[in-house]
Order: C-alpha cells, then sequence, then structure tokens
C-alpha cells in the first residue's frame, strides 16, 4: 500500500485498529554531549589473517542427505555449538564478531570468511559481541560476566574486566565508551582503554535491556519488574523513571530510539509495547496487539501458549514502528496516528528485526531459520533467505551494501 495523499493521510485495513490518536511534539535534537572527552581515533591497521576457516555452500554437507535452501555466500564454521551473537564493524562493513556458546569468539572476514584472530579467554558462553563506533575495538562479553576488549588492528586485548551475570551490553555511538547491564539490576559504563567505571543502580533485579540515545548523554535501561528509566550518562542520575500503571506490568525485553532520540519504543513479556516522549518521559501510547485467532485453553497439565514482544524498532523515512512478537506476528504500526498499518504473520515466532537504513524495508528472522524481508508500506513480502538447519538466534544488516544480511543460527556455523 503506498501512503495517500496529503499529509497524515492513511489506508487502513478491515484489521487495524486506532488504539489512540495523539499530537506528537517531538523536541528537538539534542548538541551532541559537549562534556564527552575528544578520543583521537587511530587508523586500522591491515593485517594479513591469521588462518582459514570457511567453506563455500558447494562444500557443505547435509546431514540428511537431502538437499535444502541454502541461500548464503559464505559460510563460517569455527564455532562448535550455538552462536549466540553476531555484529558488524560499522566503519568498513568488512569484518564481523561472533560469539557462542562453546566459549569462544572470533573476528573474521566477511569477503570469504577468513578468521582474524580469537578473542581468547571466556570461561563462559559468549553472549555479547560488538565493535566501537570507529571499529577501533572490539567487545566481547560472557554469560559470566567476563568482558573483554580488543584492538582490532593489533589482534591485542586492550582491556577487560569482571562483572556480574551479563545480560547486555552496547558501545557508546560517538566515544570508546562501553556500556553493560547485569543481572544484580546495576548498569556499568566505562572508559576504554582507560577503564574508568561509572554505575548506575537500578532496582533490585536484572536490568534486561538498554539503550543509549543518539545524542550521547542519555541511555534508557528496561529491567526484570517492568520499570523502565532513563539515565544521565555524565551525572548518573535518573532523569525519568516509568513503573506501575506507566511501566510494564511484566519484564522487559528490548528497546529502541528514533533516529534523534526524542521517541523511545519499549517492548515486554506482557505483550506491550510502549511509546514514550525521552524528554518528558511521559508515556506518548500503547501498543496492544490482539491474538489473530483465539487460542484454545491449554488442558490440565499443559502450559498455555505465551506471547511476548522480542523486538522492535523505528523506520528512518517514515513515521512507522516495527514490532516483532514471539507468536510470530510482525506489526507495522503508523506514528503519526498510534494506528496498526499492517499485520505480517510468520509461522514461528520473531526473533529480532532491523529496518534498512533508508528505506521503508524490514527484516525479520525468526525461529523457523528464515530472514525475510517485509515492505513496510503494503505489508507484503519482498523476499526469503534460507540456509540454517536450526533457529537463527541473531542477525545483522549491513547497509552498506543495500541490505546485505549476515546471519547466525543454532547449528554452530553462521
Amino acid at each position: 500500500m503506498e501512503p495517500a495523499d496529503g499529509p497524515g493521510a492513511l489506508d487502513f485495513h478491515g484489521d487495524e485498529e486506532i488504539i489512540e490518536v495523539v499530537e506528537l511534539g517531538p523536541p528537538g535534537p539534542d548538541d551532541l554531549a559537549a562534556e564527552m572527552e575528544d578520543v583521537d581515533f587511530e587508523d586500522e591497521g591491515a593485517e594479513e589473517p591469521d588462518g582459514e576457516a570457511w567453506e563455500t555452500e558447494d562444500d557443505e554437507g547435509l546431514e540428511d542427505g537431502m538437499e535444502a535452501q541454502d541461500d548464503s555466500e559464505v559460510t563460517f564454521s569455527l564455532h562448535s555449538a550455538s552462536v549466540f551473537c553476531v555484529s558488524l564493524d560499522p566503519k568498513t562493513n568488512t569484518l564481523a564478531v561472533t560469539g557462542g556458546e562453546d566459549d569462544k569468539a572470533f573476528v573474521w572476514r566477511l569477503s570469504d570468511g577468513e578468521l582474524l584472530f580469537e578473542c581468547s579467554g571466556h570461561k563462559d558462553s559468549v553472549t555479547c559481541a560488538g565493535f566501537s563506533h570507529d571499529s577501533v575495538f572490539v567487545a566481547t562479553g560472557d554469560m559470566s560476566g567476563l568482558i573483554k576488549v580488543w584492538r582490532v588492528d593489533t589482534k591485542e586485548e586492550a582491556w577487560s574486566f569482571e562483572v556480574g551475570d551479563l545480560e547486555w551490553m552496547e558501545w557508546h555511538p560517538q566515544a570508546h565508551v562501553l556500556l553493560a547491564g547485569t543481572a544484580d539490576g546495576n548498569s556499568w559504563m566505562w572508559k576504554i582503554p582507560s577503564g574508568d567505571c561509572k554505575t548506575f543502580q537500578g532496582p533490585a533485579c536484572p536490568a534486561t535491556c538498554g539503550k543509549i540515545l543518539p545524542d550521547g548523554k542519555r541511555a534508557v535501561v528496561g529491567y526484570e519488574d517492568g520499570t523502565m528509566r532513563i539515565w544521565d550518562l555524565k551525572q548518573g542520575t535518573s532523569l525519568h523513571v516509568l513503573k506501575g500503571q506507566d511501566g510494564h506490568q511484566d519484564p522487559l525485553t528490548c528497546v529502541a530510539s528514533n533516529q534523534d532520540g526524542s521517541l523511545i519504543l519499549t517492548g515486554s513479556v506482557d505483550c506491550h509495547a510502549k511509546l514514550v516522549n525521552s524528554a518528558t518521559g511521559k508515556v506518548v501510547c500503547v501498543f496492544k496487539m490482539e491474538s489473530a485467532a483465539p487460542k484454545a485453553p491449554a488442558s490440565e497439565g499443559e502450559e498455555a501458549e505465551s506471547n511476548s514482544v522480542e523486538s522492535l524498532g523505528f523506520c528512518n523515512v517514515m513515521p512507522l514502528a516495527a514490532v516483532g512478537y514471539l507468536d510470530g506476528t510482525l506489526a507495522i504500526y503508523d506514528l503519526s496516528t498510534q494506528s496498526l498499518r499492517h499485520k505480517c504473520q510468520h509461522e514461528s515466532g520473531i526473533v529480532q528485526l532491523l529496518w534498512e537504513e533508508n528505506s521503508a524495508v524490514v527484516y525479520t528472522c525468526s525461529l523457523d531459520g528464515a530472514v525475510r524481508l517485509w515492505d513496510a508500506r503494503s505489508g507484503k513480502m519482498i523476499s526469503e533467505y534460507r540456509g540454517h538447519s536450526a533457529e537463527i538466534l541473531d542477525f545483522a544488516v549491513n547497509n552498506s551494501k543495500g541490505g546485505s544480511l549476515w546471519l547466525k543460527s543454532t547449528c554452530g556455523a553462521v
């Protein structure tokens, strides 16, 4: 469906429900944090890889002897157990880092899958991994709370620290600053590689998800008790707290912000997504998804089927937001009217979704091992990619190449 003529005009389908119409008046974008220290960036050195750990789709064998669809260009197969996280380097989009259940993390080259170096020394499943904004550093974190940072050019460890059980980890968008949330409710922030540290104490429950806002001065953190806090990173103080009816009734699972950081979207096990004005801390509206068909009540001794918000994100080119649910529903909402625009159904639960940087195309990965591209304007699927033999647990989009995909799954190969 193409957008209708006229500002704010929309075409609606029969299954769309207007939840609430609110005039959005987002504040102007914040200036870049003058307080943040300037960081000197060094050029990455191009080093020869240490070894070869790749195979093309022609080299791969199928365990069951049956031919299956494989749309991959390169397969990285050094992991010996489930691969939990993957990230692309933002400066060159030529490197990937992956971490897995085998307590290992690797940095490898996308063009041919060649191993550059192993991020060694972890003692538990590596669940978090990512590059700094300029690709100078790569950080890896395991479930036990051991976080390590490596210089990409020298392949040497630059810093390490051990916290409580790690829930999530994210780099600052403009500086060599790392933020992480732990099961004790604390969020930690370090300058890298000096290790200067600041902590943000939340409630006595896990900090389940977090996101540094685009202005670089604030972060939003969600907690297991359903509360959400917006933190001032310099002062270490809480700017806004959403709890009770304003917060969620169950643990938060994901948070996202729009391009200028004026709006925040939160998702929860309670199956609601809340749109929040980051300047005021006020809830603008609540998106509630009703099941496509009523579910039969669970028999005695059986668990009822559950649903939750698993991933969400904002479109950069249109006033749209996408919410992915465990029951396989992809909901596209129009932010100008806070209404449901499209509902796209998957056969299996959605694990994660990502928008293309400069278009109204949203990618989803699901438990059926496929990645799908959706046109958010029409609600139609554009294409589908397969290659994994088990659930996809995470994925990243290389926007510099028009949405090339690099995936990870439970089968021990990427």
